[in-house]
């Protein structure tokens, strides 16, 4: 499998306009997820997630902005589920 490039992080707040956060893994070792919204990728714009080690990108999903409402149920219902006492893996 071919490496991807050796990029610089973006700072937290983005670059360029372009809204991003990042977020530890909580195994920490220079883990970290970055969310970026790419409001220029088409008609409804794109979610670009990013893991990164360190200051290397190591994989990517691209997200459309019309899934970003499913994904985010999906996180909110297991957090509930958690305080619940009731949460079950999404599958």
């Amino acid at each position: 499998m071919p490496r991807m490039a050796r990029v610089a992080p973006l700072p937290v707040d983005g670059v360029d306009s372009v809204p991003s956060t990042v977020h530890d893994d909580a195994r920490g070792g220079g883990r970290a997820m970055r969310v970026t919204w790419h409001p220029e990728a088409g008609d409804a714009g794109l979610v670009v997630l990013s893991l990164w080690h360190d200051a290397e990108c190591v994989g990517t999903f691209r997200l459309a902005a019309d899934d970003v409402p499913a994904l985010v149920q999906t996180l909110v219902g297991v957090l509930a589920g958690q305080r619940r006492g009731t949460s079950r893996s999404a599958s």
